[in-house]
């Protein structure tokens, strides 16, 4: 089964290495004439306000970035030098920058002006878009727009901040929702920054940029949305900078990622950015990237940063659903419900999510469902290509569709199309653990061929009566149940002593969950992977 991406991502799921002292990001040094927008085969110029520099830091607990801002850097802080700390023994390139300051800004409130133009009444701003040619190089203060700081997302907008935010939070949120309607624009600008002036980081990301584009911006726009709940951005950028390992990333180019953002956010963030914007935004950056690095400097300590596995079975169950069956060159601790990610050879980089068919294995083999789309990358090498002596990668496991064995309620198990791989993960385990825990499975499919599992769940059945198998198909003649998955639980139950667990395509699952609330499952007891990632997965 396809399972979610983690944004998981620079590079979807998945950064770290070994911790240590560095500097963050640092401001731009070189000229605003030098520093031409990538992105543009025009003469419009990247903004060119610099980007606040960020104190160097320490290692474990001495990295972590206070809820308060900064405060001014002190002795031993190296070049970095505040505008009221500016002495005459600045290198000549620090003079000339400096003197340059002044009037970069001016031609950036030029800019800001020209994009802050107002559109039809009631309607705010219009959209980003270059400078109108014809004006003034250096425009009065009096003509520029409102106070950035003033503008605040609408009612609707899902970056509204609570009223205990913090001003950082508050900051975030109002960028956000300015950049979040153009975030292609955004994200295509962004890489174009890092590719152009740190061309070195390019090996790191796969050829074809079309998957990997979204997933890093709505991976930073995720954790800047949690700035203010720590144990959850923890938790969430834990895995991220666990799972970045497989990428090969390292301390060091966190940096360049920061500058490349903040560049970014200047260039059409141009309502909203302000000093104090780009202030909380670098603090932001710096506890976002603190908390990947110590989390991939731990987990690299207990784990490697991937492992190699041998393709050891291949059973082509339709002409486009295979499952495979891999032997790790070492042993591999996952849980049943979990996913993982895959390289194959045929695409080095590119990595996609498929859940694990079965639980954890004497033999350490480990088992997948997968599924050939159209275009699909990843999902259509390992189904039509792929063969017993092929040698594939594996990243760190992930997900938290597990079982809690503490618990003594049932489980109600809806599975679409190869959904229902990590469903018999579940099964087993229940299984291996010898608890006789009722388990209910729904198995949908389109038609009777679809289900192409329905054999094994059924020997399953056989073999433990506490399980229960019901095959749901939704079109054409079938042996077991017509209809939609969600309106075939409906017709069973009830299920006030059950544990939910979907797997499948967004739509079922999305379904799935408003069927299961509808007859008064609470929220806490459904349990499912992420389903903004789920049809990026499959590719």
């Amino acid at each position: 089964m396809d399972a979610p991406t983690t944004t998981s991502s620079a590079g979807s799921d998945g950064s770290g290495g070994n911790s240590g002292d560095w500097g963050w990001f640092t401001p731009s040094r070189k000229p605003a004439e030098d520093r031409r927008a990538p992105d543009q085969q025009s003469d419009e110029r990247a903004p060119s306000r610099p980007v606040n520099p960020i104190r160097p830091v320490g290692t474990g607990a001495d990295r972590r970035t206070p809820a308060e801002p900064a405060p001014a850097p002190g002795p031993g802080a190296g070049d970095r030098r505040t505008d009221d700390r500016r002495t005459d023994d600045r290198r000549p390139d620090d003079r000339r920058t400096d003197d340059r300051r002044t009037d970069d800004r001016r031609t950036d409130d030029r800019r800001t002006a020209d994009r802050r133009a107002p559109g039809p009444a009631g309607h705010g701003p219009a959209a980003p878009g270059p400078a109108a040619p014809g004006r003034e190089e250096h425009q009065r203060p009096d003509e520029v727009a409102p106070a950035p700081q003033d503008v605040r997302p609408g009612p609707d907008s899902p970056f509204i901040a609570p009223e205990t935010a913090s001003p950082d939070a508050i900051l975030l949120r109002r960028t956000m929702a300015e950049v979040e309607p153009i975030s292609d624009k955004v994200t295509s600008y962004f890489y174009a920054l890092l590719f152009v002036q740190h061309p070195e980081l390019r090996p790191l990301f796969p050829a074809a940029m079309d998957a990997q584009r979204d997933r890093l911006f709505k991976a930073i726009l995720t954790a800047a949305r949690l700035i203010d709940d720590l144990d959850i951005l923890t938790e969430f950028l834990s895995r991220l900078g666990r799972g970045h390992r497989k990428y090969g990333t390292q301390p060091e180019h966190y940096p360049a990622v920061g500058e490349c953002l903040i560049g970014a956010l200047t260039r059409y963030a141009v309502t909203t950015w302000s000093d104090e914007a780009e202030a909380a935004w670098v603090r932001a950056y710096t506890q976002i990237s603190q908390i990947m690095i110590d989390s991939a400097a731990e987990d690299e300590l207990i784990a490697p940063a991937w492992w190699q596995a041998e393709v050891v079975g291949h059973e082509l169950r339709t002409h486009d659903i295979a499952v495979i069956t891999v032997r790790p060159d070492q042993p591999y601790p996952f849980l049943a419900g979990q996913y993982t990610s895959l390289e194959t050879p045929w695409w080095p980089r590119v990595w996609r999510h498929y859940s694990f068919a079965s639980a954890p294995r004497p033999d350490g083999l480990l088992s997948f469902h997968v599924k050939a789309v159209p275009a699909g990358w990843v999902s259509s090498a390992l189904v039509h290509r792929a063969r017993p002596g092929d040698v594939i990668r594996l990243g760190p496991p992930a997900g938290s569709m597990t079982v809690d064995h503490a618990s003594d309620n049932g489980l109600l198990c809806l599975g679409g199309g190869t959904g229902i791989a990590p469903i018999k993960a579940l099964v087993e385990d229940v299984a291996d653990h010898g608890r006789n825990r009722p388990v209910e499975v729904f198995y949908g499919a389109r038609n009777d061929h679809d289900l192409y599992d329905i054999d094994t769940m059924m020997r399953l059945a056989q073999k433990h009566p506490w399980l229960a198998v019901r095959p749901v198909v939704s079109d054409g003649p079938t042996n077991g149940l017509s209809g939609r998955l969600p309106d075939a639980v409906r017709q069973y139950g009830p299920w006030n002593a059950f544990d939910a667990y979907l797997s499948g395509p967004p739509g079922m699952i999305r379904s799935g969950v408003d069927a299961l609330m509808g007859i008064g499952i609470p929220s806490h007891r459904i349990r499912h992977d992420s389903i903004e990632e789920l049809a990026a997965a499959a590719e």
